[in-house]
């Protein structure tokens, strides 16, 4: 059996959603959860993945879907493209969340006639790891470094911005910006016990910038 790369990931991801989105599903007609919708999506591409490759399955526990690989796969509606991930630390706003995401953004529609439903994938796009940090706090801090910023702005800056650190890892965290100037990171990130991810400008974005590739 092939072992499954990251490259090899794509190509499946993009002939997958052609497929899926010609697909009638009897299963999801009138379902209206989106976490249902999600888990679906995830293991039948998991399904198709399996048949062809030899690669490490993720888990719960493991945190990502293709650890091996550093990829995590993300499932989401069109209407409302966010999703959750677990919070590691405050570092991922800046740094990114330590790995690359595969996201599938798709639109529901529903067959009365059959009473089947049909899930359109209209975007499948690979964001690198380096660049799944926050927007507007990673813009921010690089704006402060163009500007000679030191330790103590940066602290401010992420006061200012809500950032859940407390003042030892804010210190840190200033000094490792200082020393290591991060990337533009193009995912929306809400602070809560878990990660809100926001993908409007990953979509907008996707075949513009580096590392955020639009593969469909």
């Amino acid at each position: 059996m092939q072992k499954l790369t990251v490259d090899l990931l794509k190509v499946e991801a993009k002939a997958f959603a052609e497929k899926e989105s010609r697909h009638k599903e009897k299963s999801l007609y009138g379902v209206t959860d989106g976490k249902a919708v999600g888990t679906y999506l995830e293991h039948k591409f998991q399904e198709v993945l399996l048949r062809k490759y030899e690669y490490t399955r993720g888990s719960s526990a493991k945190g990502i879907d293709f650890p091996k690989l550093g990829v995590d796969v993300k499932v989401t509606s069109m209407r409302q493209p966010q999703s959750s991930c677990p919070f590691n630390s405050a570092r991922q706003k800046i740094y990114g969340l330590g790995y690359s995401l595969l996201v599938f953004v798709y639109e529901k529609k529903d067959d009365r006639n059959t009473r089947t439903a049909t899930l359109d994938i209209k975007h499948v796009i690979f964001v690198e790891s380096s660049q799944t940090g926050d927007f507007q706090t990673t813009t921010g801090i690089l704006k402060i470094l163009d500007n000679k910023g030191n330790v103590d702005d940066l602290i401010a800056f992420m006061t200012e911005r809500f950032l859940p650190v407390d003042d030892m890892q804010a210190q840190k965290l200033a000094e490792e910006i200082l020393r290591t100037r991060p990337q533009v990171g193009y995912l929306t990130i809400s602070n809560a016990l878990q990660w809100r991810l926001q993908y409007s400008r990953v979509i907008a974005e996707a075949g513009k910038v580096d590392g955020v590739q639009r593969i469909v």
